[in-house]
């Protein structure tokens, strides 16, 4: 069988395409690329000049099939137009057929927009959670972001221009006064990184250009578990108006809010 390799390429800098990548791409008689005129230019720009196949959030099943199939007779790379193919980016359809057909897929890591962004916050953390690109849909946005309101980690979010300053609003009225790093136009030429808070965000980038990366500062552990215990102890004090009692309000709970059953007894004996 065959092999695909899922080729990370520079978020913006070109100089940053690791020398492996450059040797697959050199190597593959084809490459299945989400806009091809960026890929061109890429492969033009160390000399490789393998068959270009379009693969983007439209490809039908049918030209995916065909794609696949020139995996029967040689390898293939794929990638998108920046970062990681299945990164907020095309290529997971294309790797889960691959799989199907019983090819092998080899990763090629490099440059990530999500990693640099994090680097550089100056924030110790364990933890990140990377939301993307948030909903278009108000309500469902909205949701998405009270969703990460406790996360004890960082909360990375992608944004375009035309949407950044509106997300900003909407950080500011539920994160409030919250960290952010925000990230324009990484390794390019324009690069630029902002800190403060969204408010302060908003009135900086009054012209937004470019893409943004966009990092929120999370609470930390002991904050999140605090804040966890007091959502269980609210459901607890509710439970327990309505009469239920020892066990069955113990299940009741960890039902409500899939938390442990370890931390949701021992929060009812507290109260006991």
């Amino acid at each position: 069988m065959s092999t695909l390799y899922v080729v990370a390429t520079p978020i913006g800098n070109l100089s940053d395409l690791t020398g492996r990548a450059i040797e697959i791409l050199s190597a593959v008689p084809r490459v299945a690329a989400e806009d091809t005129r960026v890929a061109r230019k890429l492969l033009n720009h160390i000399g490789a000049f393998p068959k270009i196949e379009s693969l983007h959030e439209h490809t039908s099943p049918r030209r995916l099939q065909s794609i696949v199939n020139h995996l029967e007779s040689s390898d293939m790379a794929v990638v998108t137009d920046a970062g990681t193919p299945g990164i907020s980016d095309p290529g997971p359809a294309l790797v889960e057929a691959a799989i199907a057909a019983g090819h092998n897929i080899v990763p090629v890591p490099g440059a990530s927009a999500i990693i640099t962004a994090l680097s550089i916050t100056g924030w110790r953390f364990n933890r990140f959670l990377f939301l993307g690109f948030l909903p278009r849909k108000k309500s469902e946005k909205t949701a998405a972001l009270d969703s990460a309101f406790t996360e004890p980690g960082p909360i990375v979010i992608y944004e375009s221009p035309h949407r950044v300053k509106a997300t900003f609003k909407d950080i500011n009225a539920i994160f409030s006064n919250r960290q952010l790093v925000v990230c324009r136009e990484l390794t390019k030429y324009y690069e630029e990184i902002f800190r403060g808070d969204a408010k302060s965000a908003l009135s900086h980038f009054k012209e937004p250009r470019g893409e943004f990366v966009v990092v929120i500062k999370g609470v930390g552990e002991q904050a999140a578990t605090r804040l966890a215990e007091k959502s269980i102890l609210e459901v607890l004090i509710d439970l327990e108006s309505q009469g239920l009692k020892g066990r069955s309000i113990v299940d009741r709970v960890v039902e409500i809010t899939g938390a442990s059953k370890n931390i949701v007894y021992r929060l009812w004996l507290n109260r006991q």
